[in-house]
Parts: C-alpha cells; structure tokens; sequence
C-alpha cells in the first residue's frame, strides 16, 4: 500500500501536517479538529488496495470500481455527500506528435479528498505546492483542491493545443511545398488525436458549468475560481474544434492536389500515347507499300515498269506527308 499512496496529509489551519501513522486514525483526527481536511493520493492502486480507504470514507462501490478501472469519460456524480469526479489528463509526445491520455479520479467531502491517478501525465506534486502556498486555496479545502486541479489540467490542454497548432502548420506546409508527398496517413494520425483530444476536454465543459452555475453546495466558495476555469477551457475547445476543421480542410485540400497531379500525369500519357501512335501511323503507311511489292509474285502491277521503284518512293514520301499532316491538324503532333 506504502508504493501506491503518493503522498497523504492533513491541512489545518493553513498548515501541512504529514501522516505518520494509520490513515484511520488520521481520518478521524482530522473530523475531530474541525475545519481541517485530509488529502491521500493513490497512484494505480488494485481493489485490494483500496479497501482501506473504501472502508474509512463509506465510498461508493460504483465509484471505487470507476475509479480503480479508469478509461470514464470526465463527469461529477453525487453520492450522499460525497462528489466523484473524472478528469481526462493529457500529454503530448514531441517525438512522436502522439498525445497520451490518462485519468484523474477524485472522490471528495466536507473534510477529506482522495485523489486516484492513472498514467504519468499531470502528477499532482505541484498542485499540493501551490495550495500549501496559497492562504485562500487552503481555506477553500476540497473545492480548492478541486480548482487546482482542474486549473492544471485545463492549463495543460491549452499547451497541448498549441503543439498539436504547430503540428498542424508543418503539415500544411507539405501539402502545398510541391514536394508531390503524401501526407494522406499524417493527417489521419494526427485528425485521431485532435478527436482523442475532443473526447478529453469536451465532456469537462458541463462538469465545470454545472459547478459554476452554483449546483454544487461544496464548491461553492470557489466559483469565481472555477468560472475562469472555465472560460479557459471554453477556448480550448474553440481552438481544438479550429484544429479539427482545418485537419479537414488540408485533407481536402491535400486529395485536390493528388487528384490535379494525377490527373495532369493522366494527360500527359495520353499525350505521349497518341504521338508514339502518330509516329507508328507514318512508319506503318511505307512499311503497307514496301511489304505489298516484297511478295514476290510473278504478276503483279508494275512489277517491271522502268519507273516503277521511283514511283513508289515518291508514294511512299506524300503518304507520310499527307498523314503527317492529318496528325498535326487533329493535334496528335
């Protein structure tokens, strides 16, 4: 259990108090004291694992086993006085343009906030700094634990947006550099993680206006913090629908051009077709001529006519100039 728990404490009075001992009994030092909160944080933990923590706070099983399996949408669901809420981490992979999605569960009360994270993006090291920094965060407890998190959440989709922004533009450049590469599949890949990103951010939207519009009796001491939250994830999610459009948009445009350059290259062989056929046409018209008086039959016409050898070259020269011409007025030339 020691490797799961992140890091456990009680706040009270503005002060960080480390847990030494059994978290049961820190549970109910810190409902004893009043006005003090304890915060566990669990990383990846197994049902096993959780049964302590399940047995001290009266959990709801649905949102232990939620929490324990991950992969949930983001959502905030009441249970008694408890609040579960799901948050959608994100980090992007500059290597590989991949964005790596993890989960953020948190189960929280009048007097205690247990924090269930899965993946490596979005550790909340920094969360606990800022609060135990912050006198006014400190006194909000759960629900300034709450806004910190989602802050530094919304805060990383925004950074992510910008990258996937750039990514973006180098790929627009390479469909129009005429390079002739196809860029067909790393629009694809990145259009997937766009829609990945959507999936993330998007659901957390009502959650956070849900809080903002006062329906949540324990956040309601932050929700001016939560409201500009908010406004910052509603920009997010007008740049990653931007992001999404303009995918769409360079697809289009991408398949426009290897459709022109394959049309173009289409033309091209046509064009090269007819002139090797106008060529073998003028070949062909001497070739009838020479191949009728090399049969070598006894009777045959002007067989053996004085001029008959000149006269058939001189057939042979207007033929071809006659076809040549033909050819050249049709365009085949």
């Amino acid at each position: 259990m020691t490797n799961v728990i992140v890091d456990k404490a009680i706040y009270c009075g503005g002060v960080r108090e480390d847990i030494d001992g059994d978290i049961s009994d820190a549970f109910n030092d810190a409902r004893a004291r009043g006005h003090c909160f304890l915060w566990i944080g669990l990383h990846e933990p197994t049902q096993d694992e959780f049964d302590l923590i399940t047995s001290e706070v009266k959990l709801h099983p649905l949102a232990v086993e939620d929490a324990i399996h991950a992969h949930q949408r983001p959502k905030l669901e009441r249970y008694d006085d408890t609040l579960f809420v799901v948050l959608k981490t994100l980090q992007y992979v500059e290597a590989t343009s991949d964005i790596e999605v993890g989960e953020i569960n948190l189960f929280l009360g009048r007097d205690f906030v247990i924090s269930v994270r899965h993946g490596q993006a979005n550790a909340l090291a920094g969360v606990r700094r800022r609060i135990e920094s912050d006198d006014d965060l400190m006194a909000a407890g759960p629900a300034g634990v709450l806004y910190a998190i989602c802050d530094q959440v919304v805060d990383t989709y925004s950074q992510i947006s910008h990258e996937v922004e750039h990514d973006l533009i180098v790929l627009e450049r390479r469909v129009f550099s005429g390079e002739h590469a196809d860029v067909t599949e790393d629009i694809y890949s990145l259009k997937r993680e766009v829609l990945e990103f959507r999936a993330a951010q998007d659901p957390l939207v009502p959650v956070l206006e849900e809080i903002v519009k006062g329906r949540v009796e324990l956040c309601s001491t932050a929700r001016d913090q939560f409201r500009d939250v908010l406004d910052h994830l509603l920009r997010v999610d007008a740049a990653v629908d931007e992001l999404n459009e303009l995918l769409t948009s360079a697809l289009s445009a991408h398949l426009a051009l290897v459709s022109r350059d394959q049309s173009a290259a289409a033309m091209q062989q046509n064009a090269d077709m007819r002139k090797i056929s106008s060529w073998a046409a003028l070949i062909a018209v001497p070739t009838m001529i020479a191949g009728i008086y090399g049969m070598n039959f006894d009777h045959m016409p002007e067989l053996h006519w004085l001029l008959g050898y000149p006269l058939s070259l001189t057939v042979m020269v207007i033929a071809v100039i006659i076809v040549h011409r033909l050819l050249r007025k049709s365009g085949w030339l």
